[in-house]
């Protein structure tokens, strides 16, 4: 059983590497000329559940077939352990891995590795958290609401991949368990809202705050990773969360007044055509849907960044690139 010894981010210019890593992307053989001699190569890029990724290079000799041989043997998710040296890219100013023989990089077999070392691990109790979801459910008065839940739910494929699931990829909630924790946070935003304001439909909203991501279960995937499926890369989870809730109310035979809020609560979570939603929010509690998904993941995103960035710089700031600007850190 192979262990991971260095997360990514600890690794220096220089560093001996002989660790595990998981193949993100493989990006074929090519040539390289040394002493008046064609030698072969390959890169990949590597990962870890640290969520960053590092460009390796194996450095073959001048036996194309070799070099091919160890290349077709890797493919993309694959468990690697490589020997190797870190070395900086002065060009691209980064720090990648490179072996040279008789260095060398094996594809490791399942139970040769603990999946584990490469996602994320929960940030709470699953069997709390769901037990709390389903006291949620349990707490809703319209009976045709509850019963949809109740039947989504008791599904044990459907309990069992809720309660695991990665909330996505990469940005907010990128760990096991985390669509249920996302979900949970969104649920008691809503809560909060109906025990402020007593025009809104609580049963309305804690069932699409319950339901709104519930095409993430077909979107992304874990294998050594996270990762997006085909159906999800081209449909996205609100388009595939759509269709499957209109089917299991379709059966149902759930009243038209809650299928069409439940529906548009799918279809406007995002909030904004520009984000990925068809529509734009229409009643109040689709907003609060809105809003409070966008509460849980964006700070969920700026917690993560900010712990993670605790560790690699004794700055007070560091720049967040997909917000353009600083974050405070201390």
């Amino acid at each position: 059983m192979y262990t991971k010894k260095q997360p990514i981010n600890d690794i220096k210019e220089n560093d001996r590497i002989e660790d595990i890593f998981v193949v993100k992307i493989r990006k074929g053989v090519s040539t390289y000329q040394r002493e008046g001699k064609t030698g072969y190569f390959f890169t990949l890029i590597l990962s870890d559940n640290t969520g960053k990724s590092i460009d390796y290079k194996y450095w073959g000799g001048e036996n194309e077939a070799d070099v091919k041989r160890i290349y077709s043997s890797i493919e993309d998710d694959s468990v690697v352990f490589i020997q190797g040296y870190s070395r900086m890219n002065r060009f691209w100013n980064r720090l990648e891995i490179h072996t040279n023989e008789p260095d060398t990089i094996r594809v490791l077999a399942p139970g040769e590795y603990d999946i584990m070392e490469f996602v994320k691990k929960p940030k709470r109790d699953i069997e709390e958290m769901y037990n709390e979801l389903t006291g949620f459910i349990g707490s809703i008065n319209n009976n045709n609401i509850r019963q949809l839940l109740s039947t989504i739910f008791s599904d044990p494929d459907t309990a069992k991949k809720f309660k695991t699931h990665p909330g996505a990829i990469e940005y907010h909630h990128n760990w096991i368990g985390g669509l249920l924790q996302h979900t949970l946070e969104v649920v008691k935003y809503c809560d909060l809202s109906a025990s402020m304001f007593s025009d809104l439909d609580r049963d309305i909203m804690i069932a699409g705050a319950i339901l709104h991501d519930i095409g993430k279960l077909q979107e992304i995937t874990v294998t050594s990773r996270i990762k997006g499926t085909i159906d999800g890369q081209l449909k996205g989870h609100i388009v595939m969360g759509y269709a499957y809730l209109s089917n299991i109310m379709d059966k149902l035979g759930t009243e038209k007044d809650i299928r069409d809020k439940l529906l548009h609560i799918m279809l406007s979570h995002h909030g904004k055509n520009d984000f990925g939603s068809p529509k734009e929010p229409m009643f109040p509690e689709a907003v609060i849907v809105y809003y409070a998904d966008e509460l849980s993941s964006k700070a969920a995103e700026m917690i993560e960044f900010k712990n993670v960035s605790k560790e690699e710089t004794d700055d007070d700031f560091m720049f967040h690139k997909r917000y353009s600007k600083n974050i405070l850190l201390r």
